[in-house]
């Protein structure tokens, strides 16, 4: 009864518009004052700064800041100049590029809003002069922003890492594979819009405009060099990667002479209240955490799914549906806080790997980025094209379609994802 009293105060005050975070450590004092009385609240204050002070969440300010350096130093156009040189003489390229640069920045920044914001602030005004309709550029520019928070590093991953108490690196690494995949499917969709519409080619090919565009964007490619290299080899964490991309970062943007102070000090302040945001829901999921933890509704919750199946697949079939409408109504950071302590002792029981599940996780999140009435990162591109959401929704839809599609080849073929991990770490 306590737990439901809990969950109906939570929703009231989300209907409310209250700030998730505070709706949570609200509902979450209000069930240990059921429970345990006022004395439970002496240590309230200290677990909430211990829960958001974890060495693996330095990560997450890190890698905001590198993406921020390098859209205001230079950086993200001379890559856009690379791929356009590459793949522009396809039709429908400047589509190609866009998904290839998102994937890039995305790499750097692990944040999908970060990245629809920066890309297409660039790309989408781009694409509607050259006969691309606002919806279409809206839609690219969103699913590939989202599909690219599997590819390390992400901001959700990490903290599904630190909620499942899992390996961050092996999450960045169970996503690459996905994550190419993926944009390979995008691509495709894209070309095949390029063909229907009879959208330009860009430029043919040319080897000359390849190497001079590649070699001004070398420097450029240490940024990746560093995250996936450094982790992949084992020479650096994910936190100290994050570290070391914001230095690489900074020296390239000064290496080119073209840091633009003004716009790097908007885009850190963006960042510093994105980071800000994050870190005071992980601090509150503490806090909600414990109380369930005491309530033992996750196990209550995995005796319950178990007495009805307990073949893995048909599980995790039910907790993707599940994932996918919770992704609806909830922003990736603030559902993986909610759900995953609730349902991680259901996957332990079951015998599913818990860095496998984290990406599975995080897909269907990517997913719910896409699909109103919440879609962050859909209303951001939409806002950006000036195009309704419903009118891009109507494009999008083929879009998410790979999405759902490299999200059940994961689930059910994990090779997919789990291959590197198994190379590398295992």
């Amino acid at each position: 009864m306590t737990v439901l009293i809990v969950f109906l105060a939570l929703l009231l005050l989300i209907c409310l518009n209250v700030p998730i975070a505070v709706a949570l450590a609200i509902s979450a004092v209000l069930g240990l004052l059921m429970t345990e009385g006022v004395n439970s609240l002496v240590t309230v204050a200290l677990d909430m700064y211990d829960g958001s002070t974890k060495f693996s969440l330095i990560a997450i300010p890190m890698f905001v800041l590198a993406g921020a350096i390098m859209n205001a130093g230079g950086i993200t156009d001379r890559l856009i100049n690379f791929i356009a040189a590459i793949m522009g003489f396809v039709r429908g390229g400047l589509a190609m590029v866009n998904i290839g640069v998102s994937l890039f920045f995305a790499e750097i920044s692990g944040s999908a809003v970060a990245d629809v914001a920066a890309i297409g602030s660039i790309m989408i005004p781009q694409m509607k002069r050259r006969g691309y309709s606002g919806p279409l550029a809206a839609s690219v520019t969103s699913s590939s922003a989202s599909l690219a928070i599997i590819i390390p590093p992400s901001i959700p991953m990490i903290v599904y890492a630190v909620s499942a108490n899992t390996s961050v690196e092996q999450l960045f690494v169970a996503g690459l594979i996905p994550g190419l995949l993926g944009a390979a499917g995008l691509m495709g969709v894209a070309y095949a819009f390029a063909v229907r519409y009879n959208l330009p080619v860009e430029q043919a090919f040319n080897i000359k405009e390849v190497k001079r565009t590649f070699i001004e964007a070398l420097p450029t490619f240490a940024l990746p060099v560093i995250i996936l290299g450094g982790i992949f080899g084992g020479y650096v964490t994910a936190t100290e990667a994050a570290g070391l991309a914001v230095l690489a970062a900074f020296l390239i943007g000064l290496w080119y002479r073209e840091i633009n102070l003004k716009r790097l000090r908007a885009t850190m302040l963006d960042g510093g209240m994105q980071t800000a945001v994050v870190m005071l829901l992980v601090a509150a999921s503490v806090l909600m955490g414990g109380f369930l933890t005491r309530a033992q509704l996750p196990q209550e919750l995995a005796q319950q799914l178990l007495s009805v199946t307990d073949n893995k697949y048909l599980i995790l079939l039910i907790l993707n549906f599940f994932f996918l409408v919770v992704g609806f109504f909830l922003h990736s950071v603030a559902a993986i806080i909610l759900v995953i302590p609730i349902v991680i002792p259901l996957i332990q029981q079951v015998g599913i790997d818990p860095v496998h599940f984290g990406l599975i996780v995080t897909l269907n999140l990517a997913i719910g980025q896409q699909t109103p009435p919440v879609a962050s990162v859909l209303i951001t591109a939409c806002s950006i094209a000036k195009s309704s959401i419903w009118e891009v929704s109507k494009v999008n839809v083929y879009f998410v379609a790979v999405l759902l599609t490299v999200l059940i080849i994961c689930t059910y073929v994990p090779v997919v994802p789990m291959f590197l991990v198994e190379l590398f770490y295992r």
